[in-house]
This record gives C-alpha cells, sequence and structure tokens, in this order.
C-alpha cells in the first residue's frame, strides 16, 4: 500500500465516520424531543421496551446515543433498570441497520445523494428541510467513505505483511479481542463493522473471520457507555454495566452457538449466496436478535449481577425506601373517604418533616466548611425522595376526590394537596441553599461577619416557623396558631431589616460580588421557605370559625 492509498483509507474512514455523525443529528433534529418523549413512557413490558430500544435507535443511528440516553434517564431516576437492560438490548439490534444499509452498493448514486442533500441544507431555511437535507448529506457521505475504503483497501490483497496480519485473525479469540480494540478505538459498532463488511467485500478478509470481529465489535461498541457511566450516580453506573454484561453474555453465547451449530452460518450464507457484504449484514442482524431473544427471559439477573458488582449504598437503600408511600397505600373504593383523609395527613406530615430536616442541612451545609460537600448529596437524595412523594400524595387525593366524598373531606384533600405542594416548595429552597454555597465555594468567596449572623438569625426564625406550622398540622394545635403568624411576621420584619443592613454593606463596599448576590437570594429564599410553612399551618383551618383555643375541622 502506498502512502497515497493510506492516506485514501483514512480519509474514507473519516468520510464514513462524519457522514454517519451528520446523518444522525440530522435524524435526532428532525425528531426533535420526540425520541426523549419515547423513551420517557417506556414500560415494565420486556418487549415493547426492546421494540422502543430497536425504534429509537433505528432513528438516531446510533446505539451509543441510545444507551447514553438511558444512562441519563436511570441517573435522573425516570427509568429503572430492569426497563433500561431491555431498552439497551433493542438498540443491539437497532443499531444493525447500519450494515444492512451498506450491504446495498449504491456508490454511484452518493454524488447525487451529496448535491441534494448541500442544496437543501445550505439554501432552504424551513428547519425541517434543512434537517432531511443533513440526513440525505450524511447518508452521501457515508457510501462516499465505504467507496474510498473499498478503493484504498484493493492492493492490500496482495501484501505480503497484510495477508500475515489477517493470518493472526483465524484465531477467532484474537479477532474477537481485535475487533473489541478497533470498535473501542472507533467508538461506534456500526463503523467498526462497516469497515469489515468492505474487507470481506475486496476479498481481504473471509466471511467467518468477519463474524468473529463482529462479535467483539459488540463488546467494544460499549466502552462510550463506560465513559460516560463515570460521571453518573451509582445506577447509572450499573446501567453503563449492563451494556457491558449482556454483550459479554452475547459473545460467549454466539460462539458457543456457532461452534456447536457451525450450520448456523451456512444457514445464514445461504441466505444471500455470492453476496459476503449481505451475508455480514445479515449475520449481524440474525446474532443481534436471536441473543436478544434468548437472554430477555434472564434479564433480572442481569440487573441483578450488576448491583452485585456494584453494591447499593446505606443513602441508596434510604432513598428507595424512602420513594414510597407509607399510609396511603390502598385508595380502593372499599376504605372509608374519612380513613383515607386520615392516611394522607399522615403522608403529608412525614414528607413535612422530612422537608423540614433538609431545610435544617441545608442551612448546617451553607455555615459548615467541613462536611458540606456529603450534606450537599444528603439534601439532594432528599429533596428527589420530596418530589416524590408530593406527586404520589397529589395523585391519590385527586383519586379521593373522584369518591362520594362529605363537604368536610372534600375540603380537607383539597387544601392537602395545598399542604404538600407547599412542603415540596420548601425543599425547594432547601435545594437552592446548597446551590449558593456551591457557588461561593467555587468563587472562593465568604459571607461577611455581619451579612453571615444576619443570615443564621433569619434562618433561626424561619426555622421555627416551618416547626410550628408542621406542629400545628400534624397535632391539630390550633392554639398556637396566631404564635406561629406572630413568628412569621416576625421573619419578614427581619428580611426586611437584614436587606438594608446589606444594601448599606454594599455601599461601603464591604461585601464581595458573588457573596452579595448569594446573601440576598439566600434570605429571599428563607423568608418563603416561611411564607409556605403558614401557608401549611393556616390551610385546614375554617375561617368561617373563631380557631383560637377552639378544635379545629381536621
Amino acid at each position: 500500500m502506498t502512502i497515497t492509498q493510506f492516506f485514501l483509507l483514512l480519509g474514507g474512514v473519516g468520510l464514513f465516520l462524519y457522514g454517519m455523525t451528520i446523518m444522525s443529528s440530522g435524524l435526532q433534529s428532525a425528531a426533535g424531543d420526540k425520541v426523549r418523549t419515547i423513551l420517557e413512557h417506556v414500560t415494565s413490558n420486556k418487549l415493547m421496551a426492546v421494540a422502543l430500544g430497536i425504534g429509537v435507535t433505528v432513528l438516531v443511528q446510533s446505539s451509543s446515543a441510545t444507551d447514553m440516553m438511558v444512562i441519563g434517564f436511570v441517573n435522573s431516576g425516570l427509568m429503572h433498570l430492569t426497563e433500561a437492560v431491555a431498552v439497551i438490548m433493542g438498540a443491539n439490534i437497532g443499531t444493525t441497520i447500519t450494515a444492512q444499509i451498506t450491504a446495498f452498493d449504491l456508490t454511484a448514486f452518493a454524488p447525487v445523494l451529496l448535491f441534494a442533500g448541500v442544496i437543501m441544507f445550505l439554501f432552504v431555511k424551513k428547519p425541517k428541510i434543512k434537517y432531511i437535507g443533513m440526513i440525505i448529506l450524511g447518508f452521501g457521505m457515508l457510501f462516499v467513505g465505504v467507496g474510498l475504503i473499498k478503493d484504498a483497501i484493493k492492493p492490500l490483497s496482495e501484501s505480503a505483511w497484510f495477508k500475515a496480519f489477517l493470518s493472526t485473525l483465524s484465531n477467532p479469540a484474537l479477532a474477537i479481542l481485535f475487533g473489541v480494540g478497533f470498535t473501542a478505538l472507533l467508538q461506534s459498532s456500526s463503523s467498526s463493522t462497516v469497515i469489515f463488511q468492505a474487507f470481506a467485500i475486496q476479498g481481504i478478509l473471509d466471511y467467518k473471520t468477519a463474524v468473529y470481529l463482529i462479535i467483539g465489535a459488540a463488546i467494544g461498541s460499549v466502552t462510550p457507555n463506560l465513559l460516560a457511566g463515570l460521571t453518573t450516580n451509582r445506577d447509572g453506573k450499573r446501567t453503563a454495566l449492563l451494556n457491558l454484561i449482556f454483550n459479554l453474555i452475547r459473545a460467549a453465547l454466539l460462539v458457543t452457538l456457532i461452534n456447536v451449530f457451525p450450520q448456523i452460518l451456512d444457514f445464514i450464507q445461504s441466505l444471500s449466496p455470492n453476496d459476503v457484504g449481505r451475508q455480514i449484514a445479515n449475520t449481524h442482524t440474525i446474532f443481534a436478535i436471536c441473543a436478544v431473544f434468548i437472554i430477555l427471559p434472564f434479564s433480572k439477573y442481569i440487573v441483578k449481577f450488576a448491583e452485585k458488582i456494584i453494591p447499593e449504598l446505606p443513602e441508596e437503600a434510604r432513598l428507595k425506601e424512602g420513594k414510597k408511600l407509607m399510609y396511603l397505600v390502598d385508595s380502593s373504593k372499599s376504605m372509608l373517604p374519612s380513613v383515607l383523609i386520615r392516611q394522607a395527613v399522615l403522608e403529608c406530615t412525614r414528607m413535612g418533616n422530612m422537608a423540614l430536616e433538609n431545610l435544617q442541612k441545608s442551612i448546617e451545609c451553607f455555615f459548615d466548611e467541613d462536611s458540606a460537600e456529603k450534606k450537599i448529596e444528603e439534601v439532594e437524595a432528599t429533596e428527589s425522595i420530596i418530589d416524590y412523594l408530593c406527586h404520589e400524595i397529589t395523585d391519590r387525593l385527586i383519586e379521593l376526590r373522584s369518591l362520594d366524598l362529605s363537604e368536610s373531606d372534600s375540603f380537607r384533600a383539597s387544601k392537602l394537596m395545598i399542604i404538600a405542594s407547599n412542603f415540596e416548595r420548601i425543599s425547594d429552597h432547601a435545594e437552592n441553599i446548597i446551590e449558593y454555597k456551591e457557588k461561593l465555594i467555587k468563587q472562593n468567596e465568604h459571607i461577611s461577619g455581619s451579612g453571615r449572623q444576619d443570615l443564621i438569625d433569619l434562618a433561626n426564625a424561619t426555622v421555627k416557623t416551618v416547626e410550628m406550622s408542621i406542629d400545628i398540622f400534624s397535632n391539630e394545635k390550633f392554639s398556637i396558631l396566631e404564635a406561629a403568624e406572630a413568628n412569621e411576621e416576625r421573619v419578614d420584619e427581619l428580611h426586611e431589616k437584614f436587606t438594608q443592613n446589606h444594601v448599606e454593606r454594599l455601599m461601603k463596599g464591604q461585601c464581595d460580588p458573588t457573596a452579595g448576590i448569594v446573601f440576598t437570594d439566600m434570605s429571599t429564599d428563607l423568608e418563603r421557605c416561611s411564607d409556605n410553612a403558614i401557608n401549611v399551618a393556616t390551610a385546614l383551618v375554617d375561617r368561617r370559625h373563631v380557631y383560637n383555643g377552639r378544635k379545629s375541622r381536621i
């Protein structure tokens, strides 16, 4: 191979990879948010999840992109591992479509595709048409790249050193390892499979060696996912690991099958005799489909194995335990509405105590320099539990309102939804406070001594309002409502006073820029926490009656 031919090969590979990227970007842009919406609605039905994985991967022309989205969904709690593994299996089938497309020899039509794609992309303003132009342009680049690769590798069939290298790949183990390494380098199993396909079409690579290379390519394709998993939580890491475990099992299964039943490869070859490119494409697709449907029934064991490798931490167990209702577990029509309302009160009380704990922990985090990182993680974890509880409690209360409720029960059901929402907002403000702490750490700035004391005083008064409000709500202590309202008014007064103090410090240049913004934002969040708390305390009071010392309507 001459230096010109070598650069021609590199150019062909580069153009092919860039064409794949352009086509994938065009498909994703044309689909808009539909791809994410489809994945968000994945169900626990394994076959449906596999079908979604296939469909999304065909749409975006990248199993890695699908897997990345799945990792993101699991990382954010929108998808469970049992659903994720089925989608990943589907993505492994969907990615085989690229080899099926390139098995058609469309190189002669590639210039026409390139021209049409460029015209649509550069000269048409309508976004949808531009995206379609990107798809066609990428498609054209893909086939031009394949054509360049084929032209560049023709002389290799006469190269002694290359023949010697290929002879080493006749060993299945070495062929699989090479497939793993080559695909990990390209970070795309579709790309490596198409290149192996081109080598086979030129007669440089025999079919059986290509089969083992394809098996290795599937393992190597998980490299981007493993790298992406490094920056996620433990469930995100488990998702990336699931893909690796599945492809390792798939490789072991396929190697066993084709060695025990060599007739399998003969049958695949007979489907398209004298067309090795199509034979490789068919092998890629059939292997993926067979592996998925053999392994799919055992997917829960793959999940358990991944959880064994990356075991559950105590805080994860707490998070899972928190994300379930403890009292409002049966909202069937056989239950008395008054009982269900009482259960909802207990759930809201539990949620309120979590919100209070989160607020206290965020305040401790803000003023404590030593254990800030740990407290930040704890606040974020609790916030996700509170979000879940708010959603679940609200849904159950909406269901209750469809029952034949008394006026009193209907009143309380609607007010409990408001109470749950206010507790959720208190936790949101707590999350804001830890973000302010992170901002100060990042900028290496500090609140001034007097400003710090003002925030401490305001925080203490706010926490007192929240504590009193939860006590009023959960224990029906409406006799202390006036005291709670008086404390809330004190928070308002402190907020106004401390804001004025802050303005004076700013005028004297005694505040760092970031610290000044943080002071203003945090004091506002604390004041709003107090507002939300008093909303809770007064929500179940019937103002048609005097509440002081009288029995409440709950």
